[in-house]
């Protein structure tokens, strides 16, 4: 799904909302981000009776909805798995590989789920990435009113093998926390994941901007932690959010570390104006 243009409500009934993207995908490029809502979100999941999770414009080929079940199942065994694309081909294409708790639809930003249900998660990874900034605040309000109480949108990009990522978490009532993901061992500085910001903050990076300070002070917080290197890099993260954490308001701690991420406040991270 991608645009040019922002969604608009006039189009016709039915018509699905968005347009179609190239559709890159890879298995295993989604782990980062469906182990964090995992740990996350697992709870919330595991209490809701029939829960529903949206793995919204998965692509060319189905495997992160695959995916997404198989790990979603480890943390909340009741879970169903939605996958919802935009161009028709590919979901004829999936069907073949549906199962008990996995479905696929055609549809868009509109979310359209059996009988108008809810969803409890909604994941939309690499769908933004070409829209412009100015569509993300009525992309965002339209997906998170395709939630249930208690539900989660997360939203965000990754590279094409998932070594780097970054997202924003989302609730019924906006943005909650954003998140810096990456295998430590290529890591070479921090700000690399700078490239992989969601469309709502990449274009930020820039002088004056929060996101821009804090990526300054994450690399000089890794430098400042290079003696730990010595202990290896996964150390050496943890010594940097610690030192992170004196002046930013992380919202995870040690165990999050360990698995190279990262959890900041939305509110520290909003973009000026």
């Amino acid at each position: 799904m991608a645009s040019r243009s922002t969604p608009s409500p006039s189009r016709a009934p039915g018509r699905p909302v968005g347009s179609v993207t190239r559709g890159t995908t890879n298995p295993n490029r989604l782990r980062r981000m469906d182990r964090w809502i995992a740990a996350v979100h697992g709870a919330a999941l595991r209490r809701a009776g029939d829960p529903v999770a949206v793995d919204l414009g998965y692509g060319a080929a189905p495997w992160t909805a695959v995916e997404l079940l198989a790990r979603l199942r480890d943390a909340a065994p009741r879970v169903r798995v939605v996958g919802i694309e935009i161009e028709p081909a590919r979901v004829a294409g999936a069907k073949p590989y549906e199962r008990e708790g996995l479905s696929f639809r055609h549809g868009g930003f509109e979310v359209p789920l059996e009988g108008g249900e809810r969803a409890m998660l909604i994941r939309a990874a690499n769908v933004l990435r070409q829209y412009d900034e100015e569509q993300v605040a009525e992309v965002w309000a339209r997906l998170c009113a395709r939630l249930a109480p208690g539900g989660l949108l997360v939203e965000g990009t990754c590279d094409e093998i998932g070594r780097r990522h970054v997202w924003v978490a989302l609730g019924p009532e906006g943005p909650r926390t954003v998140t810096f993901a990456t295998r430590l061992g290529s890591l070479e500085r921090p700000s690399d994941l700078a490239e992989r910001l969601p469309k709502a903050l990449i274009h930020r990076n820039v002088p004056g901007e929060p996101v821009y300070d804090f990526l300054r002070d994450f690399d000089r917080a890794w430098a400042a932690a290079a003696p730990y290197a010595s202990y290896g890099a996964r150390q050496r993260w943890i010594r940097t959010a610690r030192a992170l954490s004196a002046h930013w308001p992380l919202a995870d701690g040690p165990g999050r570390w360990r698995q190279g991420e990262l959890t900041l406040r939305w509110e520290a991270l909003r973009p000026v104006g």
